[in-house]
C-alpha cells in the first residue's frame, strides 16, 4: 500500500518573505522592558544632572588665593591640640610645644592651609563658623556625640554650611571590645549623617604615640585636606572682604601708656586678606567681640609664608623641569604666636623667642655676659628713657653718670640771631630777609665763650673765602681723611656765624693748616643743595594728573601747571651759581631721559598731527564719533537721499522761519533754499512725493533706533553687549547649553576687568581697586581700648569682617524667627536676645508678632511652638534672605541647648506696624428695643469720636455698632444691636494699639569685658524679689448662679395648626395607681426577727473584717519603712558609684587646664 503524504507546502521567495528595510530603527528591537523602572532612571538622572546647576556666581578667587582655613572644633579634652600637632609634624616636619593662633602651612605647590584650634566659647564657635573653609569635628568615640558638637553644627547650617566637614573619632584605644568598637563606630557615623549628609567623611585615630597621633592616620586625613577642591563660595564670604588675624601688636607711644594706663592704643593686626578687596581709604570694619572701627592705616606686606608656584614658573621658562613633590626647604611654615625657637621677622619687626623663655638674673653682678646677652637683660628691664638708670644719667659707656644738671648763670640765647657778612659785603638794613620761621632763629645770638674762640674766617663758606682761594694753586687740593673730620653740616657752622666779627684773627694752629680747614666744609650745605637740584617732582606724570585732576581746590590752569611742574621752575631760586655745583646737577641730556621714561603720554609731532587732520577723510571718519553722526549711512544704508541729514533736518510741521547753519556739517538749513526746495518737491507727482516721504520716515526711525541701541548701557555698540555676543549670548542655547554661557560670560566679565587694571600702576590700582585677597595686610586701628590689650589672649581668634555703607547704619530689622526644637523654653516678647547676625554680635530686644490674614501684624507674647513667627529689632541694616542665630546667654554655666533660635532677614526698615489687641469694655444702664446706652468704656466724648461706627460685641454674641456720643454723661455712647441685649451683658470693643520696639543696641565686647542685659527673672532671682501678684491677674473660681428659664408656652391655636411631625407631644400625669402601689408588703413577726438577726451578723462581720484590715495595715506600714531604708541605701551606693565613675572618667572633660589639650596619654 503505498503511503499517503500530506503535501508540502509551497515555499515562498525570501523576497516575498522579507519585507523591505525601510531604514527606520525597529521599535520592538529598542522597547523597555520595565517603562516603571525606566522612570526612575530617568528622574534620577534628571536629579543628578540638576544638583550640579546653582545660580551662576562670580568667581572672586584671585590667582594666588589665600590659604584655606582648617579649623578644629571639639569639646575640651577630645584631643584637639594633639591632632594640631600632628598635622603640624606632617606638614612642617617641626614639633610645638603650645601652637596657639593661626598656624600658616605650605602643602602643595599653589595651596596653603592655616590652622586654628577653636577654643570652647560659644562667642569663638560663632565666629568660627562665619570664616572656616574646612571643618575638622572632633568627637569622643568613647562618649559620644556632646553638647558642644550639636551647637557648633547648628550654626554652621545657620550661618553657612562650608563645602567640608569631616568627623574625627578619638579615643576609640579605650575600646576592649572589637565588636564593641565597630558598633561603636557605625553608630555614630549614622549620627553624622543624620547631622550633615548621607556619606559624610569619619576618620578614625586610634591612639596616641609619643604625644601624637600615629603617623598613618595623619597622612591619610592629610591627603585629604590636600587634594580638595574650592568648594562654591558662601554668599556672605563672596561679598564681604574679612581677615583672620594672625599676628597682632600694640604700637601705642610709651609715653601715652606711662602717662595714663587705661589710655586708648593703637594696634597693628596682620593676616591674609580673604574675601572681596578692601578699600585703600576709610574702610569701615568691625571686629567681633570688640567693635566698629575705621581703618586709620593699611599696607600689604611681603608674603610670609609664599608658595612654590611662582619658582615652578621660572623653573619652566628657563627649561628646568619641575619638582613633582615640595622639597624640605619649600615646607615653610607660619606661626607668629606660637612658641617657635628662634628669630623672626615679621613685617618691620622682629620677634625673639626661646624654648623656656630669658630668664637672665638682671640683678646679679659679675656675670660675665655676651653682647646679646646684655641686650636682652636691658630689653627686659622696666620700661626707662635712654642711658637712665637709678643712680643718674650715662648716655655712654666710659663716660661718667650725671646724677645732677650744674646751673649755669648765661646758657643759651636770650633774643634772636643775626646773620654775619664780611668786611665790605654788610648789606643795607631793608636788605636784610626777615627770619623765615625756623626754629633756630629765635635761639639767642651770643654764643658761649668756647665758641668765641674757636671762630676762624677760614672755617665760613665759599663767598667768605674767596680772596683766600685764589691765592692757593689749582692742583693743590685737600680732602677730608674721613667723614668725622667733615664736622657738623649745620650745627657748628651757626655757632661759628653767630660769633662776632672783631674776633676774626685766630691762630689756625690749633686747627691746622688753612688747606685742611678749607677741606673740612668741601660738602658745605650738601643736603639742600642736592633737594634744591634732585628733590623737585618729575613732570607728566600719570600718578599726579589722575590726583590733581580730581583735587576741587586747583583750578585747570593750576592742575596743568602743577603736572608740567611749572609752577616748581618759576618758585624755583638760585642759590649758589658755582662751578662746582655742576656735579650733583643732572645734565639736559639725563633729564630728558628721566622725563621720556616717566612720561606715560607719548610726545606728538604737531606738523605730523596738523597734515594728519587736513585730510578730508579723517576728518569724516571722526565725525561719525559724535551725537549728530549719519549713524544709517555708517551701517550701511543707501546714501541716495541727500536731503536727509539726520535728526537736524526740519520736519515740514515746524513752525521755523529762521535760517541757522549746521556748525560740523556746514550745511545751511531754513531761508530761502529751504523755500526752494519745497517748491521743488510740490512740483512733483503726489505718489512719488508720498514714497519718498515714506522713506523718509523709515530711516528716521532706523537712526532713531540705532542711536538709542549705541547710547544704551546694553545696547549693539555697548562694551558689555559685544562681549555677551562674542561669548555667545545672543545665540540660542540648548537646555544643558545655557548655563554654560551664563558662566562663560561673567569669566569674560572678569577677564575684560583685569586686563583693564593691569593697565594701571600699582598705587592707582590700589587705590581704585583696593588691597586684593591673597594679600598678606597689615592693619593699624587708633582708639581701641586698653582692655583688649590687658585681656589679649592667642587663643581666641580674631575675626576682622568690612562693612558694606548699608551695614553701617542702625534702624528695626523684620525677620522671620522659629525658636529652636532643642532649647528647653520659649520665648518671650521684649526679654534680651543675643543675635548673631552678619559680622556682629549683639543683644537687642525683639518684639515677636504673626499675620492676621495679611492685614496686620498682630504682636505674639511668646513663641509659638514648631512654628514661624516674625521678630523685630532694633539693629544693623543687614541684606534680606542673611541667615541668624540668637542665644539667652553664652555662659558655659547654662544648662541645655544654648541656640534660643534661628532665621533670616526678611527686610529693613526706619518704621514698624506691629499692633497689640486692646479690649474694651462697658456695661448697658438703659436698654430700648435694639437701642441700648452704654457708659464704663469711653471717658470722654473725644474718645467716643474716634470709634463712630466701630464694631462692638456682647458676651453672647450679640454684634452691634458705636453710634453718637450722649450729651449729659460724659463717656456714655448709643449704640445698636441686631437684638435686643440685658442689662447683664458686657459690651466688647476689640481695638488694635500700635506697639514701637525698643531701640536698644548692645554689642556683645566679649575681648575686653562685657557685661549682657538680663531680664526682669533673672533679676529677681539674683536680688530674690518675690514676683508681684496684680490682684486683676490672678486666676479665681468662676461661681455663676445657675439660670432658671420658663417653660415655652404654645398657644393651643397654634398648636393645632402646626404640621403632624411638628406637634407637640405632652404627657399627661397617670391618674390611676399602679399594682405595686395597691399591693403594699406587710411582713409578719418571724420575719421581722430573721431580718432583725441577719443585721446584726452582717454588723458583726463588718466589724471584724475592718479590724483585720487595720492590723493589716499597720503590717504594710512596718514592710514599707523596711523597704524604704534599702531604696534609700540602694540609692545612695549607686549614687556613690556614679560619683566615683565621673571623677575616674572626668579627669579629660575639665575645662581645659592645658588650652584645650588632651593631657595625659590614656592607656
Amino acid at each position: 500500500m503505498e503511503q499517503q503524504n500530506k503535501p508540502h507546502r509551497q515555499s515562498k521567495k525570501s523576497k516575498d518573505k522579507k519585507k523591505q528595510h525601510s531604514g527606520q530603527p525597529n521599535p520592538k528591537a529598542f522597547a523597555f522592558s520595565n517603562p516603571g523602572r525606566l522612570a526612575k532612571q530617568a528622574a534620577r538622572s534628571h536629579d543628578i544632572k540638576e544638583k550640579r546647576l546653582h545660580v551662576p556666581q562670580v568667581d572672586r578667587l584671585p590667582d594666588e588665593p589665600p590659604p584655606r582655613l582648617v579649623t578644629i572644633v571639639g569639646p575640651p579634652g577630645v584631643g584637639k591640640t594633639t591632632l594640631l600637632k600632628s598635622l603640624i609634624r606632617r606638614y612642617a616636619k617641626e614639633t610645638m610645644s603650645d601652637p596657639v593662633g593661626p598656624i600658616t602651612v605650605v602643602t602643595s605647590k599653589k595651596q596653603r592651609l592655616t590652622f586654628i584650634e577653636c577654643p570652647n566659647e560659644l562667642e569663638a564657635m560663632v565666629d568660627i563658623a562665619k570664616v572656616a573653609d574646612i571643618v575638622l569635628l572632633m568627637i569622643d568615640g568613647n562618649f559620644g556625640f556632646e553638647m558642644e558638637t550639636m551647637e557648633f553644627l547648628n550654626v554652621l547650617a545657620a550661618t553657612g554650611m562650608p563645602g567640608n566637614v569631616f568627623g574625627i573619632l578619638t579615643h576609640l584605644d579605650l575600646f576592649r571590645k572589637p565588636q564593641a568598637l565597630k558598633d561603636a563606630k557605625k553608630r555614630l557615623k549614622h549620627r553624622l549623617w543624620n547631622e550633615l549628609y548621607q556619606g559624610a567623611h569619619l576618620f578614625y585615630l586610634s591612639g596616641v604615640l609619643n604625644g601624637r597621633y600615629p603617623d598613618r592616620e595623619i597622612h591619610n586625613l592629610s591627603r585629604f585636606l590636600s587634594v580638595m577642591k574650592n568648594p562654591r563660595p558662601l554668599v556672605w564670604r563672596n561679598s564681604h572682604p574679612y581677615t583672620v588675624i594672625d599676628n597682632y601688636r600694640d604700637i601705642t607711644h610709651p609715653t601715652k601708656i606711662e602717662e595714663d594706663e587705661n589710655c586708648d592704643r593703637s594696634i597693628e593686626l596682620s593676616g591674609y586678606l580673604r574675601g572681596t578687596n578692601f578699600a585703600a581709604e576709610g574702610q569701615r570694619i568691625h571686629i567681633a567681640g570688640l567693635g566698629d572701627f575705621t581703618i586709620a592705616n593699611m599696607e600689604a606686606l611681603p608674603d610670609p609664608c609664599p608658595t612654590p608656584s611662582m619658582e615652578q614658573a621660572l623653573a619652566k621658562a628657563t627649561g628646568k623641569t619641575g619638582r613633582r613633590r615640595l622639597d624640605e626647604k619649600d615646607k615653610k611654615l607660619w606661626a607668629p604666636m606660637a612658641d617657635r625657637s628662634g628669630l623672626k621677622i615679621t613685617g618691620d619687626h622682629i620677634v625673639i623667642t626661646r624654648e623656656n623663655g630669658f630668664a637672665f638674673d638682671k640683678d646679679a653682678e659679675g656675670v660675665e655676659r655676651g653682647e646679646g646677652e646684655q641686650l636682652i637683660v636691658d630689653l627686659q628691664g622696666e620700661r626707662k628713657l635712654l642711658g637712665y638708670s637709678d643712680k643718674g644719667v650715662k648716655l655712654f659707656a666710659s663716660g661718667q653718670e650725671l646724677t645732677k644738671v650744674p646751673e649755669e648763670a648765661d646758657s643759651g640765647r636770650k633774643a634772636r640771631r643775626k646773620a654775619r657778612f664780611a668786611a665790605g659785603d654788610e648789606p643795607d638794613e631793608d636788605e636784610i630777609p626777615d627770619d623765615e620761621g625756623f626754629e633756630s632763629g629765635e635761639e639767642d645770638e651770643e654764643g658761649s665763650d668756647a665758641e668765641e674762640d674757636e671762630f676762624d674766617v677760614s672755617k665760613l663758606g665759599k663767598m667768605f673765602r674767596k680772596q683766600q682761594d685764589k691765592d692757593q694753586p689749582e692742583d693743590d687740593l685737600a680732602f677730608a681723611d674721613s667723614d668725622s673730620d667733615l664736622g657738623s653740616l649745620s650745627g657748628d657752622e651757626d655757632e661759628e656765624l653767630d660769633s662776632d666779627e672783631d674776633e676774626e684773627d685766630v691762630d689756625m694752629e690749633d686747627l691746622g693748616s688753612d688747606e685742611e680747614a678749607g677741606a673740612l666744609k668741601w660738602k658745605d650745605s650738601m643736603f639742600e643743595r642736592a633737594s634744591k637740584l634732585h628733590g623737585k617732582r618729575r613732570p607728566f606724570r600719570a600718578v599726579d594728573l589722575a590726583r590733581f585732576m580730581y583735587d576741587t581746590t586747583l583750578s585747570p590752569r593750576e592742575a596743568l601747571q602743577k603736572w608740567r611742574c611749572e609752577d616748581d621752575e618759576e618758585e624755583e631760586e638760585d642759590i649758589e651759581q658755582d662751578e662746582d655745583d655742576t656735579f650733583f646737577r643732572k645734565t639736559g641730556e639725563d633729564e630728558k631721559e628721566d622725563l621720556t621714561e616717566d612720561r606715560s603720554i607719548p610726545r606728538f609731532d604737531y606738523d605730523d598731527l596738523a597734515a594728519k587732520w587736513s585730510s578730508e577723510d579723517a576728518v569724516e571718519a571722526l565725525r561719525t564719533r559724535f551725537a549728530t553722526a549719519n549713524l544709517v549711512d555708517e551701517e550701511g544704508g543707501d546714501g541716495e537721499d541727500d536731503d536727509f541729514s539726520g535728526l537736524d533736518e526740519e520736519d515740514e510741521d515746524d513752525e521755523g522761519d529762521g535760517a541757522f547753519e549746521d556748525l560740523e556739517t556746514g550745511e545751511t538749513h531754513g531761508g530761502e533754499g529751504d523755500e526752494d526746495e519745497e517748491e521743488g518737491e510740490s512740483e512733483e507727482p503726489p505718489e512719488a512725493s508720498l514714497e519718498a516721504e515714506r522713506e523718509k520716515n523709515a530711516r528716521r526711525k532706523e537712526e532713531l533706533k540705532l542711536r538709542f541701541e549705541e547710547e544704551d548701557r546694553e545696547g549693539f555698540k555697548n562694551d558689555k553687549a559685544i562681549a555677551r555676543r562674542e561669548g555667545g549670548g545672543d545665540d540660542e542655547f540648548g537646555e544643558d547649553d545655557w548655563y554654560d554661557a551664563q558662566k562663560a560670560l561673567l569669566q569674560k566679565q572678569l577677564d575684560i576687568n583685569k586686563a583693564e587694571f593691569e593697565e594701571l600702576d600699582e598705587r592707582q590700582r590700589t587705590a581704585v581697586e583696593g588691597f586684593k585677597a591673597g594679600k598678606y595686610g597689615k592693619i593699624v586701628l587708633e582708639g581701641v581700648p586698653a582692655e583688649f590689650v590687658k585681656n589679649f589672649s592667642a587663643k581666641r581668634p580674631i575675626i576682622v569682617g568690612g562693612l558694606s555703607a548699608t551695614e553701617d547704619r542702625f534702624g528695626f530689622v523684620q525677620v522671620r524667627i522659629k525658636k529652636h526644637r532643642w532649647h528647653k523654653r520659649i520665648l518671650k516678647t521684649g526679654d534680651p536676645l543675643i543675635f548673631s547676625l552678619g559680622w556682629r554680635r549683639f543683644q537687642s530686644l525683639p518684639i515677636y508678632s504673626i499675620s492676621d490674614s495679611r492685614t496686620r501684624n498682630r504682636m505674639l507674647k511668646y513663641t509659638p511652638e514648631h512654628m514661624h513667627c516674625f521678630g523685630t529689632f532694633y539693629g544693623p541694616l543687614i541684606a534680606p534672605n542673611t541667615s541668624f542665630t540668637a542665644f539667652q546667654s553664652f555662659s558655659s554655666s547654662n544648662p541645655g541647648f544654648r541656640i534660643a533660635a534661628t532665621g533670616t532677614v526678611l527686610s529693613v526698615d526706619e518704621s514698624t506696624e506691629i499692633v497689640k489687641k486692646l479690649k474694651l469694655t462697658g456695661t448697658p444702664y438703659k436698654i430700648f428695643k435694639n437701642t441700648a446706652f452704654i457708659k464704663d468704656m469711653f471717658n470722654t466724648a473725644l474718645e467716643i469720636a474716634k470709634f463712630e461706627g466701630a464694631a462692638i460685641k456682647t458676651v453672647s454674641g450679640v454684634r452691634g455698632q458705636i453710634k453718637r456720643a450722649l450729651s449729659k454723661p460724659d463717656g456714655h455712647f448709643r449704640a445698636t444691636f441686631e437684638d435686643k441685649i440685658l442689662l447683664s451683658d458686657i459690651v466688647f470693643l476689640r481695638a488694635w494699639y500700635p506697639i514701637k520696639p525698643h531701640r536698644f543696641y548692645n554689642p556683645a565686647t566679649n575681648l575686653i569685658g562685657w557685661q549682657s542685659m538680663r531680664s526682669t527673672g533673672e533679676i529677681r532671682r539674683a536680688e530674690d524679689l518675690a514676683t508681684p501678684q496684680l490682684k486683676d491677674s490672678q486666676y479665681r473660681k468662676i461661681e455663676r448662679q445657675e439660670r432658671h428659664f420658663n417653660p415655652l408656652r404654645v398657644p393651643k391655636k397654634l398648636a393645632a395648626e402646626l404640621p403632624f411631625k411638628s406637634q407637640i407631644v405632652q404627657t399627661k400625669k397617670q391618674k390611676k395607681e399602679t399594682y405595686m402601689q395597691k399591693r403594699a408588703v406587710v411582713v409578719s413577726g418571724e420575719e421581722r426577727k430573721a431580718r432583725d438577726l441577719m443585721q446584726k451578723l452582717t454588723t458583726i462581720r463588718k466589724e471584724q473584717v475592718a479590724k483585720r484590715r487595720a492590723k493589716k495595715e499597720e503590717k504594710r506600714q512596718e514592710y514599707r519603712k523596711k523597704v524604704a531604708d534599702i531604696e534609700e541605701r540602694l540609692e545612695n551606693r549607686e549614687k556613690k558609684e556614679k560619683q566615683a565613675y565621673w571623677e575616674r572618667e572626668g579627669k579629660k572633660r575639665r575645662a581645659g587646664d592645658s588650652g584645650g589639650g588632651g593631657g595625659k596619654r590614656r592607656r
